[in-house]
Formats: structure tokens, C-alpha cells, sequence
């Protein structure tokens, strides 16, 4: 499929990160190229750094090794390096329904992540799109601290007091839709597409480099990693050579002003839904 070449491509040009979820739907095809690449002696297993995320369904305690087990068994891979719940929002497995975050305590999940994680299944674990407040709450009685939170980022928005508060703590943050999300203007008309934004294209003219490439070395000046999607060859060596970019300190500052705290993805989904349990203020804790 196109995504299994596109994780063949990746690893042949020395990407070794692969971020999947369980809903993503694709987990299979995903273990099926890093299969490949393993046995081809294109990589080792332990070169490979892979992430996947819990999905809102399988947060009560009962769930989550069960949910764990299926990824593993999907990707082929005896461990996950990095394991994150994927949103602070539950669902009922069995009815679809919305459940109250506070009606499964995050606490709870986390206990059992940590269980895996004594048991080797998982190296690390960490959360994704999760406030500062929500973050401090699974800090505050964790024996394995989360290493990771994932969130969207990109110049547009910026987040500065969640990027001080995870470095504070040491709880490192990696920016999802580096290059905005392209389909969410198409949706919504008020949004911008950072590509187009005159001052990042100015800055690409600059260096003789892509809009894209400007934003995901940009992230990399903030010290957070950053994860570029595409399934185009050409556009995955691209974002790749990203690293090779130098940003001076006017293009850093022309960048940094562009914050508008725009989100692209901000969990609207979850809060239209019938007899929905979060508000997009809720989530975000804003």
C-alpha cells in the first residue's frame, strides 16, 4: 500500500522515527514494511525508534493492555519504543458514547502504562495533545514519568507556555502538522495555510529552500522534534534535508511573530458530537 512504501522510502533515505496509531487504521501495513526493512538488513530493530497512541476507546484500566497487545501484533514488534494516550478524551468501547474525562481517572490508565513498561512492552510512554494542566496531574503521582507530549505546532501556533512548562519538566514536546493541515482550510475558510504565509516563503526564497523545509527546521530551533507527513518520495527527502538548513536570527524572529494561536486541529470533532462530554475550551484547558 502507499503508506508501507512510504515507510520503506523513509527508511532508505535515514529516517529511523515511525509515529503510527491504532487509528490511523494502517498499523498492519506499517509492520509489514518495517518488517521487511529488518529482514532485508536495511535496519535493525533497535535503530528503529517507533511510536504508537491509545485511542480514546480503550482508556479504562481493563482495556489498555488488550489494546496494546493489538498494535504490537499489527506492527509485528515485540516492544514499542514510545507508547502515548493519543487525546484526554474517553469513549465507551462497547456504545460510542462520549464518557466524562473525569468518569476514568487518567491516573488510572497511566498505572497500567507504566505496568508495561516494567514488563518491556513499552520503553517510554507519554501523551498527546494534552494541556500543561493535564500533563502536571498524570506528573503529580507517576513513578514513570511521561517522556513525551505530542501536540499540534507549527509558527502559527506556537505554544510557548506549554513548550516552557515540558521543558521545565523535562517532559519532551513534539510538534504534529508542522506544515499546518492542509485539508482543514478547505474546510474552514478563516484558516490560513501556513505554506502561503508570505513571510515563510520569503525566508524559503532566502535559502533556496521549500516553505516546508523552513518549517520543520524552524521547530528544530525551539528544541522540540517534529514529525513532517507525506507519502511522496521526492517530498519525504525534502523534509528530511530540512536538517541542512540554517536559520539566521532575523528569520527566527520573523517566525516567531507570526503566532496567532491557530489551531488546524482542535478537537471541534469531539465536542459536536451527540451528547458530547468535552468542550474545545475543556480540552485544551483554555
Amino acid at each position: 500500500g502507499v503508506v508501507g512504501e512510504a515507510v520503506k522510502t523513509a527508511l532508505q533515505l535515514g529516517y529511523r522515527h515511525v509515529d503510527c496509531a491504532a487509528i490511523y487504521g494502517n498499523q498492519k501495513e506499517v509492520g509489514v514494511a518495517i518488517k521487511e526493512a529488518i529482514d532485508s538488513g536495511l535496519v535493525k530493530r533497535e535503530d528503529l525508534f517507533v511510536t504508537s497512541k491509545l485511542w480514546n476507546t480503550m482508556h479504562h484500566p481493563d482495556d489498555v493492555k488488550a489494546a496494546l497487545s493489538k498494535t504490537l501484533e499489527d506492527l509485528q514488534l515485540e516492544y514499542l519504543d514510545l507508547y502515548l494516550i493519543h487525546w484526554p478524551i474517553h469513549v465507551d468501547k462497547d456504545t460510542g458514547k462520549q464518557i466524562a474525562y473525569e468518569d476514568i481517572p487518567i491516573v488510572d490508565t497511566w498505572k497500567v502504562l507504566e505496568e508495561c513498561v516494567e514488563k518491556g512492552l513499552i520503553k517510554d510512554i507519554g501523551v498527546s495533545n494534552f494541556s500543561a494542566k493535564k500533563v502536571g496531574e498524570i506528573l503529580a503521582s507517576a513513578t514513570v514519568k511521561p517522556s513525551v507530549n505530542q501536540v499540534e505546532r507549527h509558527p502559527f501556533l506556537q505554544q510557548p507556555g506549554l513548550l516552557e512548562y515540558c521543558l521545565e519538566k523535562n517532559v519532551h514536546l513534539t510538534g504534529y502538522s508542522p506544515l499546518g493541515s492542509n485539508d482543514r482550510p478547505m474546510e474552514n475558510k478563516e484558516l490560513q495555510r501556513i505554506l502561503d504565509e508570505e513571510q515563510v516563503v520569503e525566508i524559503a526564497k532566502k535559502h533556496n529552500a521549500s516553505p516546508a523545509q523552513v518549517l520543520i527546521r524552524w521547530a528544530l530551533y525551539c528544541e522540540t522534534s517534529v514529525l513532517p507527513k507525506s507519502t511522496k518520495a521526492p517530498r519525504i527527502k525534502e523534509n528530511l534535508e530540512s536538517a541542512n538548513l540554517t536559520l539566521d536570527e532575523d528569520d527566527l524572529k520573523t517566525l516567531k511573530e507570526l503566532d496567532r494561536h491557530q489551531r488546524y486541529l482542535d478537537g471541534t470533532e469531539f465536542s459536536e458530537v451527540e451528547d458530547s462530554k468535552y468542550t474545545v475550551k475543556g480540552i485544551w484547558d483554555e
